[in-house]
């Protein structure tokens, strides 16, 4: 039998097979978008510490200080244990205790409590990113994952904006219904991935090969890292330095500051899924590199924003460079990592987010402090110059993605 197309129709129906995701994938999807709608109590934490129980700022500062610590750990950590114990073991596994954490900080009262709360809960509530990544890498054909770590990005983004606007609704009724809702949500991605997604860890002798100094020998791998932790440098400002500048220092109202970073979370539910769908065909160090410099360039334009439209306009076109990169980032770890030690592969990766989430803050903070234009010239100048770093690499990652 053959269709108008003249092509037999169980070949198409192959085709359609073959470039279809995995039900275990949209398990996974599925678990992460609900456990975003809760993503509630680390936006609100502050306001949490100082407001509901009377703290100082300087507390505040040093219970995030804390959960950075903890983040900074949780990847290299959840990265080796998700080549040691299991991929689906340890998303669960970090999830449940989440959620347990989650759920005692909430109704924690003192001081020690709540600082050592916020250590564990950074050390935990990250910590099944390596695990996610290494499970899109391993349940996804190398075709299919930019797709699939666009689709996870998507997911992320989309549950966030919901939870920011229910988090708010519900922070005006008692913050401890933050604190269930950020649990509930956690243990119902635990369930759903327990039950729906398989264990892809290879053999525990294969797991138990190689390690961090593995991953740290690989020179594609470790370039990319460092490409990563500029790229990470240049995007993290959006939620460190952004505010401070177009508030404190340009005079923009809060409210008109938060419409015009709206138009970021508008965009990407609107748009990313199908410009990353058609950027699926292009080479990913190339895509990325072209991601990087639209993302620099619009934060280099916000030395010139000093309204709520001109903010509006730059936050469109460094919004625009995020789309771009959405999942390719994932896409080039899944490529570089052998099968054994992907966990540590995305345990690194996610390192140099979470450095970057430290450093970023500080050196931005200095750069505002001697001026605008100094700091949106050299978050854009670094913006640059990793994406010709990954330009220079780019030849390597090929070399590796085609072996």
């Amino acid at each position: 039998m053959t269709t108008t197309t003249g092509i037999p129709a169980r070949e198409q129906q192959e085709h359609r097979r073959q470039d279809a995701l995995p039900g275990p994938f949209w398990a996974l999807w599925a678990g992460t978008l609900v456990n975003r709608l809760g993503t509630m109590v680390m936006p609100f934490t502050g306001v949490y510490l100082t407001q509901a129980r009377g703290f100082s700022v300087a507390v505040a500062g040093l219970a995030m200080t804390l959960f950075g610590i903890g983040s900074l750990i949780s990847q290299l950590a959840g990265g080796l244990l998700t080549d040691r114990i299991g991929r689906r073991a340890t998303l669960c596994g970090s999830m449940v205790a989440t959620a347990a954490v989650m759920l005692a900080l909430g109704y924690s009262t003192g001081l020690p409590a709540i600082l050592a709360g916020m250590f564990v809960l950074g050390l935990l509530i990250d910590a099944y990113r390596p695990a996610s990544s290494a499970l899109v890498a391993d349940l996804v054909s190398p075709a299919l994952r930019p797709k699939a770590f666009g689709l996870l990005f998507w997911a992320v983004n989309l549950g966030y904006a919901v939870a920011m606007v229910a988090g708010g609704w519900l922070a005006r009724l008692g913050f401890s219904w933050l604190f269930w809702a950020d649990a509930l949500t956690c243990a119902a991605f635990a369930l759903l991935v327990w039950r729906a997604v398989p264990e892809t860890r290879p053999t525990h002798d294969a797991a138990a090969a190689g390690g961090f100094l593995a991953v740290l020998r690989d020179r594609a791998m470790l370039a990319f890292t460092i490409i990563t932790f500029g790229q990470a440098l240049v995007y993290l400002q959006t939620v460190t330095m952004l505010p401070v500048a177009m508030t404190d220092v340009a005079g923009l109202a809060p409210s008109a500051f938060g419409m015009a970073m709206a138009l970021n979370g508008v965009l990407i539910v609107a748009l990313q899924p199908f410009v990353s769908a058609r950027l699926a065909h292009f080479d990913p160090s190339r895509v990325m590199a072209l991601g990087i410099v639209v993302m620099a360039l619009g934060f280099a334009a916000t030395a010139f924003a000093t309204s709520a439209a001109g903010l509006a306009l730059t936050v469109a076109v460094w919004t625009a460079g995020e789309i771009i990169t959405a999942g390719i980032g994932g896409t080039i770890v899944a490529a570089l990592a052998p099968a054994h030690l992907r966990g540590r592969y995305n345990g690194l990766y996610g390192f140099a987010w979470a450095f970057a989430s430290v450093v970023a803050p500080l050196a931005g903070s200095r750069l505002l402090t001697a001026g605008v234009e100094a700091l949106w010239f050299t978050v854009g100048a670094v913006g640059l110059l990793a994406a010709l770093g990954l330009l220079a690499a780019a030849p390597a990652i090929r070399r590796r993605t085609a072996a």
